[in-house]
């Protein structure tokens, strides 16, 4: 009996958690800080101060360089991974909005505003190499994955621009004809998709020719998006409705379904696994909403933390990262944890002060 006693025990026993081999580098805006969490031992290992407020980060696969972005000052800073210290900075741009790393992690595109443009910086030097005159202020910007294009919004100017990244140059301007949300590539990189935010619209343009394929009425404005590993499926959030618009953007493009999913559904983020779960914040509840990918039903409801803004995945899908602007600090969700659970209101796994105002993580394998 207390041999089977003790199997028994043994069975309820939860397994053991391992963490994943790295580090997520966390943008503390008002903090002026990177914070370096280990996630081997779910603690900060350092804060790394920068110049400037940090907005974005950005981690190549490659390499153990993390590159940090601070607009106000119109900086790149590098940071070290393998030594958490702070490695050189640039002054880029001044009006930097945002930036992208290029397919072949050899480039770190910039978009600024003054004057507007399009600045490529070499990752070996921090040293310009491209510069393209952009016709008005940019709003957000993508990069193929050819490496050979580029596609810019232009917000209230209801416009978008693709561009050839060598020849630095051009090549359509496209009227959108309403405020343009978020752009991007589709997958294969034919196919521009722009958000119209005014007609809560999504549109998709041939990239070759600049001409219209369709047109897609939403019940939300398009402000967040992001898209399944395959890029098959893409996934909407925005005012308008609690839900998650789902999008298939390839072959015939059209609307799949709209979802409930929380109270006003904000920045999202998607697991590859069996099966991918799409996490979805939700900024006024405080909480974050699981949806099966496959069956588009909430599986889980975890309560994160004051304002969450920004989520990521681990490479290896076994932890969803999410920030919490308002409160300073970083939810971790386990999948495991409430994938065995028939409970929708999921656990947390465990919250971690990360610092002042996070806005952004990058996650890097050491």
């Amino acid at each position: 009996m207390l041999a089977f006693g003790a199997a028994g025990l043994a069975g309820c026993r939860r397994p053991k958690t391992y963490g994943f081999p790295g580090y997520v580098f966390v943008a503390n805006q008002e903090g002026r800080a990177v914070a370096a969490v280990d996630l081997t031992a779910f603690a900060v290992a350092r804060h790394i101060r920068v110049e400037g407020s940090p907005t974005e980060v950005v981690a190549p696969p490659s390499g153990a360089s993390v590159f940090v972005l601070a607009p106000d000052v119109g900086a790149v800073h590098e940071i070290n991974a393998s030594t958490l210290s702070l490695r050189r900075s640039a002054r880029a741009a001044q009006g930097a909005l945002t930036m992208r790393l290029s397919s072949d992690q050899h480039t770190l595109w910039i978009a600024a505003a003054h004057p507007p443009r399009l600045l490529g910086l070499s990752l070996a030097t921090l040293r310009p190499t491209h510069e393209i005159p952009l016709p008005a202020e940019p709003s957000s910007f993508d990069l193929a994955q050819n490496g050979k294009l580029a596609v810019v919004g232009f917000g209230a100017l209801g416009k978008i621009a693709i561009t050839e990244l060598d020849a630095r140059r051009l090549i359509h301007l496209i009227h959108v004809d309403g405020s343009t949300g978020p752009v991007c590539f589709r997958s294969d990189d034919r196919c521009v998709i722009a958000g119209n935010l005014e007609k809560r619209m999504l549109s998709l343009f041939d990239t070759n020719s600049g001409m219209v394929i369709t047109h897609l009425p939403l019940a939300v404005r398009p402000e967040h998006y992001c898209f399944r590993a395959d890029g098959g499926q893409m996934f909407l959030t925005g005012e308008g409705m609690d839900a998650v618009v789902v999008v298939y953007p390839h072959k015939t493009p059209m609307v799949a379904e709209t979802v409930l999913a929380g109270r006003s559904p904000g920045a999202m983020a998607v697991s590859s696994g069996k099966p991918d779960f799409l996490f979805v914040t939700n900024p006024a509840a405080g909480n974050v909403t699981i949806l099966d990918v496959v069956s588009r039903r909430v599986v889980g409801i975890v309560a994160v933390g004051a304002e969450p803004c920004y989520a990521t995945t681990t490479p290896d899908s076994q932890y969803a990262l999410v920030l919490n602007r308002a409160s300073g600090d970083m939810a971790v969700i386990r999948v495991a944890g409430f994938t065995a659970k028939r409970s929708k209101f999921a656990p947390l796994f465990t919250m971690i002060p990360v610092g002042s105002r996070p806005v952004s993580a990058a996650v890097k394998a050491v």
